[in-house]
């Protein structure tokens, strides 16, 4: 686990409600591949997979341990900047955190208002289908089984969610 201060997570949550605000014609993640892959990526789970996302708005697009700096807040890589759907950088962060549970449990607390939501609960797929194909590729492939169990568990959730909301 890094060891960041209060203050680091707090700029984090910032930065990232900030840069869900900018307005922009770059694309981060494409409404096509989420039709494309979502449906063969998680085909695991029980049922068919929404691939409309509930809110889109502007993300980093490669929110990951190595794009980040400390002790004080940095983050690095651009490049990718652009729309994907809204709690796309805590979901990817997330993600890339599953190896190592206590790193993992941090980053949803710290996290907690992007990821717990039908928002953040939809990205969080949209990010572990990313990965998973990237997977197939030979990419990260010590997360496929953390992937798939948290895939999972968000589907039961947004399942259940779907069952008790009249």
């Amino acid at each position: 686990m890094p060891r960041l201060a209060t203050g680091w997570w707090e700029g984090l949550r910032k930065a990232l409600d900030c840069l869900s605000a900018v307005k922009t014609d770059r694309t981060a993640v494409r409404q096509a591949y989420l039709d494309r892959a979502m449906p063969k990526y998680l085909a695991f789970l029980d049922g068919p997979v929404p691939t409309t996302a509930p809110a889109w708005s502007t993300a980093h697009g490669d929110l990951h341990w190595a794009n980040l700096a400390g002790p004080e807040l940095g983050i690095m890589d651009w490049e990718g900047w652009g729309t994907a759907p809204s709690g796309y950088d805590a979901a990817l962060l997330h993600a890339y955190s599953l190896a190592t549970p206590e790193t993992a449990q941090h980053v949803r607390q710290e996290l907690a208002a992007l990821l717990d939501s039908d928002a953040g609960r939809f990205a969080e797929l949209v990010v572990i289908t990313e990965l998973l194909q990237s997977a197939e590729r030979g990419d990260n492939v010590e997360l496929v089984p953390a992937l798939r169990r948290r895939a999972g568990e968000v589907w039961q959730r947004i399942t259940t969610d779907e069952v008790t909301t009249p």
